[in-house]
């Protein structure tokens, strides 16, 4: 009785054991394991209930009124409810979910308010396929279905099936098309591999896979040079880039065989 592993058992131990077991004759009730379990519930939803826990409204930032009343939808929260039960990186990835939205922060402001921080996407094109028009951003993802093209005439346009996955690229033909002075018309999309560049007066330039901007502005170059874009040409094949082609009008071949059949009587 006098070694200290026996006096450090009946001092510390022989307590443990008895409040153990007082313990576990207490819980053996379930009636009794289903009241503490009630008035722990009880506590706790009174605690989460507080007024300084309450979430009253919510504050919309950076989204437009139509955005703003998709998101108030989308989250569907009953105002007033504890802060407890906001979920919030959930509510934030509900957020992004929506076509528009390019990303959102979500928090709780002193006050009980809700602030959602919104960046819309901007769109950058219109994409033309047969189910219509659409509007993308910079990185090609889909921002908003487009009832007419005058909503936004001064986007460019690019047309064709795939088209939506190349915008990047589209957008870097359109900056080399400044020269050009506003004469693009649109790009399309051929065979989900390459470029078209439509201008006006019907001149297309075909771009290859590989390169097309390198292409593209070799074109520009020498239209500049030789103002080959401002001649009666319909098609620039740039398809083989060590054997470029052009294809001029109808009328300009028209004219080429007249003033050759003249010149031939002439002899």
């Amino acid at each position: 009785m006098l070694t200290p592993g026996i006096r450090l058992g009946l001092r510390v131990g022989l307590p443990i054991c008895c409040l153990g077991a007082a313990l576990a004759i207490f819980l053996a009730s379930e009636e009794r394991r289903d009241v503490i379990v009630t008035s722990f519930n009880e506590l706790r939803t009174e605690f989460e209930n507080r007024p300084e826990f309450l979430v009253e409204v919510m504050a919309i930032d950076g989204a437009g009124a139509e955005l703003s009343d998709d998101i108030r939808e989308v989250m569907s929260i009953d105002f007033p409810v504890s802060s407890f039960d906001l979920e919030l990186p959930m509510l934030r990835d509900l957020i992004e979910g929506l076509d528009p939205v390019k990303s959102a922060k979500v928090r709780i402001r002193p006050g009980g308010i809700l602030q959602v921080d919104v960046v819309e996407r901007t769109p950058a094109v219109v994409w033309r396929t047969r189910d219509g028009l659409a509007l993308l951003d910079e990185t090609g993802a889909f921002v908003a279905e487009l009832g007419s093209r005058d909503l936004h005439p001064l986007l460019p346009l690019i047309v064709g099936t795939g088209a939506d996955a190349h915008v990047p690229e589209a957008l870097q033909l359109l900056a080399a098309s400044r020269p050009l002075d506003g004469r693009v018309r649109g790009l399309v999309r051929i065979g989900e591999r390459r470029w078209d560049v439509v201008l006006d007066r019907d001149q297309r330039i075909l771009l290859p896979t590989l390169e097309p901007v390198t292409a593209f502005e070799r074109v520009i170059a020498v239209s500049e040079v030789q103002e080959l874009l401002e001649r009666d040409v319909a098609i620039v094949d740039m398809r083989l880039s060590q054997r470029p082609t052009v294809r001029m009008t109808e009328n300009a071949v028209e004219n080429w065989w007249q003033i050759k059949e003249l010149n031939a009587g002439n002899r």
